[in-house]
């Protein structure tokens, strides 16, 4: 097997998550010690990256890279332009976002994890699609298209944790307990997000819950 890979940005698909369309470069390419996500404006104005700060315990410093096109950034309430060939660089807890200045830009997101801590993918990219799912309430089609992605016990907590979240907002208590115990198997930091986490609320009743989610 060749240890290279070449792929152009247009032969990786791109998923749609209702908001920002984004190709999955990290997933696509098999790469498991850094993230790397493309994004794409449809349209002028579109915007590019959602706007968060990366202020969690486990977050790190983020390098953007405009591709093509024209982006502008707000960076802690300041606004700075990005042609194509810009690096921007921003540290945890910097709010940031980006706009497209014309339809087509692209901009390369990459991340590692927090200082001192191994990069570990967690499968939110096959996730994303799903998302839609939630905020229609459509819970039951949410829970069987998440079983789904976790059918081959892929090595990524947040498929798991979003599939809990599903199934207890639809009352598939067993499985939602058992697949986020496999969440917190795979990622321990997650019992803490579990513990205040309002998808999960009809799970607290369990008398399971407060043993998975003890950390």
């Amino acid at each position: 097997m060749a240890g290279f890979e070449v792929v152009r940005i247009d032969e990786i698909e791109e998923i749609d998550d209702g908001s920002e369309p984004f190709r999955p470069v990290r997933h696509r390419l098999g790469i498991t010690t850094f993230g790397v996500t493309a994004w794409t404006a449809r349209a002028d104005g579109a915007r590019l990256i959602n706007e968060h700060d990366e202020d969690e315990p486990n977050s790190s410093e983020e390098l953007y890279v405009v591709m093509s096109g024209h982006a502008l950034f707000e960076l802690d309430g300041e606004r700075r332009d990005a042609p194509a060939g810009t690096f921007v660089r921003v540290a945890p807890g910097v709010p940031r976002t980006a706009f497209a200045r014309d339809a087509g830009t692209t901009v390369l997101a990459i991340g590692a994890a927090a200082p001192g801590k191994p990069y570990k993918p967690d499968g939110w990219e096959l996730f994303a699609p799903l998302w839609p799912l939630f905020e229609s309430g459509a819970y039951e089609e949410g829970a069987d298209r998440a079983q789904a992605l976790i059918a081959d016990d892929p090595p990524y907590a947040f498929l798991y944790y979003g599939a809990a979240c599903f199934e207890s907002r639809c009352g598939r208590m067993d499985m939602a307990l058992e697949h986020l115990r496999r969440a917190i198997e795979l990622a321990p930091e997650m019992a803490e997000l579990a513990r205040d986490d309002d998808d999960l609320a009809a799970l607290r009743v369990q008398p399971e819950f407060a043993e998975i989610t003890a950390g």
